[in-house]
């Protein structure tokens, strides 16, 4: 889909339940922050509401601070949510829209499943990584490996480590040695 700076990561199909999530939890967080502010700004009226100067002027800080995450989340989450319902990625829009193609698209719109896998509901709104029905599919590719490793799983075959051969010495090899410390 894109790279995301925030997570210092792409976002793609194997993480983007992970990024969903992430906007998710910022938004919360922001807009809990801006409801406890408010919350003791407007509702404040005793007597013994008088703060600091300095905490005044570090809520004033915080407030500006969780009124951007609270903007910049939303606009990602609504980015993301139209790219689920168009199935049109982060930069193919951002190509389609520098070149004035965005209605010739025939994308279809991203299957929830296809995003937060196939672990039930109640595994949606944790950092868990989803489970695919077809992995490859959702992926849009797949390693020889994989293939491998599934043809064994079929078969009931367990792998063997024939190519695994016990060392004759005690010594580390050298490119272990080179991870130690001194």
């Amino acid at each position: 889909d894109h790279h995301c700076p925030w997570m210092n990561n792409c976002v793609g199909a194997g993480n983007f339940k992970h990024f969903f999530l992430f906007l998710i939890y910022a938004w919360s967080s922001a807009a809990y922050a801006l409801a406890l502010f408010g919350w003791n700004y407007f509702f404040c009226a005793d007597d013994d509401c008088i703060f600091d100067h300095i905490v005044v002027h570090l809520v004033r800080v915080m407030t500006v601070l969780a009124v951007g995450a609270f903007l910049f989340t939303s606009s990602m989450l609504m980015n993301v949510t139209y790219g689920i319902m168009t199935g049109i990625g982060t930069i193919d829009r951002l190509k389609k829209k520098a070149t004035n193609t965005m209605s010739q698209s025939d994308e279809e719109p991203i299957p929830l499943i296809d995003v937060f896998g196939i672990g039930g509901y109640h595994t949606w709104p944790f950092p868990v990584d989803p489970v695919f029905e077809d992995y490859d599919r959702v992926m849009g590719y797949s390693t020889p490996q994989r293939l491998s490793r599934e043809q064994n799983f079929l078969e009931r075959k367990r792998p063997l480590h024939t190519d695994i051969k016990p060392s004759q010495s005690i010594e580390l090899p050298n490119c272990v040695n080179d991870f130690l410390p001194v």
